[in-house]
């Protein structure tokens, strides 16, 4: 059996359409009369309200008091929707309609009226002469009944006070009706809310001037403070002034300052004394010097020296939005232009932002605990987070960039994105937030009427706020994730503007260096050490010239980075490579970005341009690397593995274009040398790690090039690869301590595989390692990777490659103690793992001889280590100052660990390390060199590889002494954390320290 249809009441219809409760719906629609109840474009209109059962109650009581409004609602539909759409969001604009029924006929108009005709309108309400706002007239009791221009005629105070009240609602209401249907945007809302203020006030004060006697003895200036000065003004808000008289001529001061104070008291009365209709809104005037506990009114003079003497930072803030409202515009106006001389220099001051900063974390912890997720005011993503985060970034830049000088918080971020100062997409992400949450600030008040700025928590009040703003599928849920995800943004924005460090940097600049004018930059380069202030002036004026926005950013960053590049070793060549960068980037939309909004990253690249050849080098190839710059996390030493998988995975790409393949995998390791070289000159990895990090991208490449070029030489050959192929990392590349100069010392061994011909695979392994050393030292914007194979057997005289039994046959029968001494550092580095292994093996007995070497072979080490002393050093070198070859230096060092490694690892395995420090360090533990001899020893050698790989990054070239010239001493000295008078510390410092290894090295190599 079929079940029954269901029949739908009225009342549900009701409520299905909107109303929350839709049997009161039908009643009142009911005593509305049939005509109302057949009017569906009157339903439409309430169902479209926000809040469709207060619009429905509000007009209920409207037509039972003037039962008219129906006809009227029928002849003017633009009317009737614009008045429900109020009545569905503000209870309070209701109930004064209601009251006032005949205001009707003001709203109709949807013109809003200009600033003369409202101040006219509110001057006459209060019965005030429009041309001298002195009191002419009485109002009527019942207050202006009419439109504008409706004449008053009453007497006391008390009646002006309320015609004043029913004149402004009823402009309220206007504007109600204009903002609720889209007809203005929020700015025009707030700029004509905060005019409407001003009017107000100079009605206020007409009616005050009708109390005080020689009110004509003072020129008295209300100044309007926070959002009624920026007009940006909510629905209901404390008005914020500050008053400013001086005397009439012939006047005594004192006397017309007291005047002045009694029509200020009384103004604010007018305005906040509550009548019969109520009050406008509070009058504050605690902004002004000395708060609560100054007086009240104070002259010009007054205000200027205590602004000069006293201010705190806070108080230059508010001034920021200061603007004459009321009384003499003419003093105001004055006023005005005098203290905005201070404000604009207020970031000068000592601390500017860290005392706005702190201030901002003030007024956020004395947010109530139970209200703070709840305000969009005050709270962590709120009104306040944007405000303080646009007036920061004003003030700080302002004072050199007059077009940042603006009240409004839409025009000045508006301003500071046109600047650069701000990122365009962070610029409209505040831009919307901020229209959102004042949006969503003014429906709150609008309701009641009153002060607020807490979202509420009742479901209804969130159902009105969602369908206010256009949000009807699900008002609720719509409204709270839209709202949570503004405030997520904003708390995230504005800690990145409002602690960004540019702005401490910009606020400590002196006024004469925050705008670079000629004459002011170049006494500024002078002083701060640049070499050549012309050519620097020259490149400052190629980034920072034209209207572009890459200019307007680079004229912010560059009088900051000027000092930083000062600091640097070499200011000039910094601000050179900062420019050529600039020019391969300006375009590039995230490189100014990023400098302008991640400050430690445009600190470390003026300090790396300013230091090292090497690393710009690398930049102007790469300039994209920038982005690096940004964390020590960015700088950290990548895994090899991680490594060889990007170049493998890059090598694959490439399978078929030997050349691509490997430039790609140079690239990469350009990148790595790169992240390495600033990681070492911003001190974040020691020398150790340094050396390490290299030779392990050395083996990443060497393993990349050779898989290139056994899959090259197997393509050829069109045949199978007949052998296994391995690279045995020879020096310093194996002993994990390359330098950015290093070659790569290598030897190449194979082992053909079962069934190939002897001859046939070592002609393909020795197709592959020549094509592995041409592919890695072909010419390319990429530094080379020379590949040395001079410690093979035989010299260069020998087979480049040879077959494990070849080099065991060699070994057995020829190797010197030198190539023993060498092996000392062999290690496995690239190709097939398992001959790798098995070459380390055999040469295991060779390098560490189980008795140790004989005495002969002592003796015939240490001739050879003498005659390199006398041979090998460069002419004209000081063998005190080559940090290689010299006393003390790296090679001294080095034989000395590696004759204790021959001598004694056959027994002691701890000395089984290719490493120099890791053998001293074994044998200092195991007793076989004294332990502070050990520490010499390091402490030379860390120093003198420190200034070999200094030499490199600083000049871009590689070298082994330190320099003669003082220039090239200094910039080699500032790399090494050396102050500029410390150059001669740095030499002097070198020279102790090899001279107390060499020491050592005379007792315990040549046992002297």
């Amino acid at each position: 059996m079929n079940a029954a249809p269901r029949i739908q009441t009225t009342a549900g219809r009701l409520a299905a359409l909107g109303f929350a409760d839709g049997a009161r719906a039908e009643r009142l629609l009911d005593e509305l009369g049939p005509e109302a109840v057949g009017d569906l474009a009157l339903l439409d209109d309430l169902v479209g309200a926000a809040d469709p059962d207060l619009a429905l109650t509000t007009l209920s009581r409207l037509v039972e008091r003037d039962p008219s409004v129906l006809g009227t609602f029928r002849a003017d539909p633009d009317l009737r929707r614009r008045l429900l759409g109020v009545f569905g969001l503000s209870a309070a604009l209701g109930e004064h309609v209601v009251r006032h029924p005949e205001c009707l006929p003001s709203i109709q108009w949807t013109r809003w009226p200009a600033l003369g005709d409202l101040r006219e309108e509110m001057l006459l309400a209060v019965g005030a002469d429009p041309d001298t706002a002195e009191p002419v007239a009485e109002p009527a009791a019942d207050g202006v009944t009419a439109g504008p221009g409706t004449p008053s005629t009453s007497g006391t105070p008390g009646p002006a006070m309320e015609a004043l009240r029913v004149a402004y609602r009823n402009r309220l209401l206007h504007l109600a009706t204009r903002d609720v249907t889209g007809e203005c945007t929020l700015a025009e809302v707030a700029a004509a809310l905060a005019d409407l203020a001003s009017v107000a006030l100079e009605a206020a004060l007409a009616v005050a001037r009708a109390e005080v006697a020689d009110a004509g003895d003072v020129r008295l200036a209300v100044i309007g403070m926070g959002k009624c000065g920026a007009r940006e003004l909510n629905y209901i808000s404390d008005v914020d002034v500050v008053f400013v008289a001086e005397p009439k001529e012939g006047v005594d001061e004192t006397k017309a300052l007291q005047t002045a104070t009694r029509l200020a008291q009384g103004m604010m009365r007018a305005c906040s004394a509550s009548t019969p209709e109520g009050a406008l809104w509070e009058v504050d005037a605690n902004l002004r010097p000395e708060g609560k506990m100054g007086p009240l009114v104070r002259s010009m003079e007054s205000h200027l020296a205590y602004y000069r003497r006293w201010a705190k930072t806070w108080e230059f803030q508010a001034l920021l939005k200061a603007r004459p409202v009321a009384g003499d515009l003419e003093l105001g106006q004055q006023y005005v232009a005098a203290v905005n001389e201070l404000v604009w220099q207020a970031a000068a001051r000592p601390k500017f932002v860290e005392d706005v900063q702190s201030m901002r974390r003030r007024v956020e912890a004395h947010v109530p605990a139970g209200e703070a997720d709840r305000q969009i005011k005050l709270g962590p993503g709120g009104l306040r987070d944007i405000e303080f985060a646009v007036q920061l970034l004003q003030l700080v830049h302002g004072r050199s960039d007059p077009l940042l000088r603006r009240r409004a918080t839409l025009s000045a971020l508006a301003a500071l994105s046109r600047g650069g100062y701000v990122g365009r997409d962070d610029a409209k992400a505040l831009a919307e937030a901020y229209t959102f949450l004042r949006q969503v600030e003014h429906m709150l008040q609008l309701h009641r009427l009153r002060r607020t700025h807490v979202v509420p928590a009742d479901t209804a009040d969130l159902r009105r706020l969602g369908r206010g703003l256009g949000m009807t599928t699900d008002p609720v849920g719509e409204f709270t994730t839209t709202w949570k995800r503004h405030a997520l943004e904003v708390r995230r924005l504005h800690e990145k503007l409002f602690y960004r460090p540019l702005l401490q940097a910009v606020a400590r600049l002196p006024e004469t260096e925050a705008r670079l004018s000629t004459a002011a930059a170049t006494a500024r380069l002078e002083a701060l050490g640049y070499a050549d202030p012309e050519g620097a002036l020259r490149h400052i004026a190629a980034l920072t010239s034209g209207v572009s926005r890459r200019a307007a950013i680079q004229r912010t960053l560059l009088p900051v980075m000027l000092g930083w590049f000062a600091d640097a070793p070499d200011p000039d060549a910094g601000l050179l490579g900062f420019r050529q960068v600039s020019d391969k980037l300006g375009t590039t939309p995230w490189y100014l970005r990023l400098l302008r909004d991640e400050t430690a990253v445009a600190e470390r690249l003026a300090h790396l341009l300013g230091t090292s050849k090497y690393v710009t080098g690398l930049l102007l190839h790469a300039p994209e690397a920038v982005a690096m710059l940004g964390s020590p996390a960015e700088l950290a030493v990548r895994p090899a593995a991680t490594l060889a998988a990007e170049a493998a995975a890059a090598v694959g790409r490439h399978a078929e274009d030997a050349e691509t393949a490997v430039a790609a995998v140079r690239a990469l390791r350009r990148r790595e040398l790169l992240r390495t070289a600033c990681a070492d000159l911003s001190g974040l990895i020691d020398i150790e790690e340094v050396g390490q990090a290299l030779s392990s991208l050395n083996d990443v490449t060497i393993q990349a090039a050779l898989d290139t070029a056994i899959n090259k030489v197997t393509l050829e050959r069109r045949a199978p690869f007949p052998t296994r192929v391995a690279v045995i990392a020879m020096g310093r590349l194996g002993g994990l301590e390359s330098s950015y100069a290093s070659d790569a010392d290598v030897m190449f061994v194979h082992a053909p595989l079962p069934g190939a011909a002897e001859r046939d695979a070592t002609g393909a392994a020795h197709a592959v390692a020549e094509e592995t050393r041409r592919l890695l030292a072909l010419p390319a914007p990429d530094p080379p990777l020379q590949i040395d194979a001079g410690l093979r057997p035989e010299g260069r005289q020998g087979p480049l490659v040879r077959t494990i039994a070849s080099y065991r046959a060699y070994y057995d029968r020829w190797a010197s103690h030198w190539e023993a001494q060498a092996l000392l550092r062999a290690r496995f580095c690239a190709g097939d793992t398992e001959l790798g292994r098995e070459f380390v093996a055999l040469v295991e007995p060779l390098r560490y001889p189980a008795g140790g070497i004989s005495a002969d072979a002592v003796r015939e080490i240490r001739k050879l280590k003498a005659r390199m002393e006398a041979e090998r050093l460069p002419r004209g070198a000081d063998p005190a100052l080559h940090t290689k070859l010299g006393r003390g230096g790296l090679s001294d060092v080095e034989w000395v660990a590696q004759l204790i490694q021959l001598r004694h690892a056959g027994t002691v395995p701890a000395l089984r390390t290719t490493r120099t420090l890791d053998a001293l360090r074994a044998a200092a533990g195991e007793g076989l060199i004294d332990p502070a001899d050990e520490e010499v020893l390091a402490q030379a050698w860390l120093f003198a590889s420190r200034i070999r790989d200094a030499l490199m990054l600083v000049r871009g070239r590689a070298a082994d002494s330190i320099p003669t010239p003082v220039k090239e001493r200094v910039l080699l000295a500032r790399a090494l954390g050396y102050p500029l008078e410390g150059t001669e510390d740095f030499v002097e410092d070198y020279r102790r320290a090899t001279r107390r290894a060499r020491a050592v090295v005379e007792r315990v190599f040549y046992e002297d």
